[in-house]
């Protein structure tokens, strides 16, 4: 069966002050909608900008609402080893079920390295771990190789990989089944490219989109899981004039705007992210409109 996890945005001030009240509104259509899976503190939810101490009143806040009805996944990457470790521990502590752990550097890291990073705050912090491949802000790609490693370290459970594009999906799949144990998940996200990674046999949808807008993701993973393909790709389809926003000023960028346009959450990215400059939002709300979301 395939699962949906929703990453809704982290509100805060440009300094990185997390708005709890504003956050528990964001969590709630989310079980509501019954999504598999809530990320909070993923990049959507701009956890590189954001301190430990406001991350740990945001998993508290989260871990209050959603405890024991939705399973919660907390960003804990950090530059350094020791600061990603308390991060997951501080997460394990609160009640968050998984940790999502990406490979954070400013010098360029090695494999060897980033199996050690991921082993050490397994270990140490005791909290189940989804590896994080995300090179487009890491500049660090996961080959199948280390990927093979790290399945077999203690506490290792998932991974959440960029979905490739269509025609190459199968044969990421079917790579990454050779080398992970049996009940590894193999998860993507990438809006744009998710859907075919999901009809090719993915576990997980990481979606950017179902933070705001569960509904919508949610009669996609239906469809998929009706084996349903055609009516996938039609819904799928119906949301690529938000596909192209995503791509061409960032989902972030682009689901801060929609939050704020629909009176959802008002709230702006922290610095130096800046909101969308007006003919941008312009673009957003047109498309919102036409697409009547909600």
């Amino acid at each position: 069966m395939t699962t949906l996890s929703a990453f809704p945005i982290t509100p805060s001030d440009t300094s990185g002050h997390v708005d709890v009240g504003a956050l528990r509104s964001l969590l709630r259509p989310l079980v509501a909608a019954n999504v598999g899976s809530i990320g909070l503190l993923g990049s959507t939810g701009s956890y590189p900008y954001i301190s430990r101490d406001e991350r740990r009143r945001a998993v508290e806040m989260a871990v209050d609402e959603v405890a024991g009805r939705v399973p919660l996944l907390v960003g804990v990457g950090a530059l350094r080893t020791d600061e990603a470790v308390r991060l997951a521990q501080d997460a394990k502590a609160a009640g968050a079920d998984v940790g999502l752990l990406a490979p954070v550097s400013y010098t360029p890291l090695t494999e060897d390295e980033v199996f050690e990073h991921f082993a050490t705050v397994a270990r140490e912090s005791g909290l189940p771990l989804c590896i994080y491949d995300n090179p487009g802000t890491t500049h660090f790609r996961f080959t199948p190789a280390l990927i093979g490693r790290l399945g077999r370290v203690p506490g290792v459970v998932a991974i959440k990989s960029p979905a490739p594009e269509p025609q190459a999906v199968t044969g990421h799949l079917r790579e990454l089944r050779t080398v992970m144990p049996e009940g590894f998940s193999l998860g993507y996200s990438g809006d744009w490219n998710s859907v075919e990674a999901l009809i090719a046999g993915g576990d997980v949808w990481y979606s950017v989109i179902a933070g705001l807008f569960p509904t919508a993701a949610m009669a996609i993973v239906r469809a998929v899981d009706a084996g349903e393909a055609a009516e996938a790709r039609r819904l799928d389809a119906r949301m690529q004039p938000l596909w192209d926003l995503f791509k061409e000023f960032s989902s972030l960028r682009v689901i801060y705007a929609c939050a704020d346009l629909l009176g959802i959450c008002r709230t702006t990215p922290p610095r130096p992210i800046l909101p969308l400059p007006e003919v941008a939002r312009q673009r957003v709300a047109d498309t919102l409109k036409t697409l009547d979301l909600n």
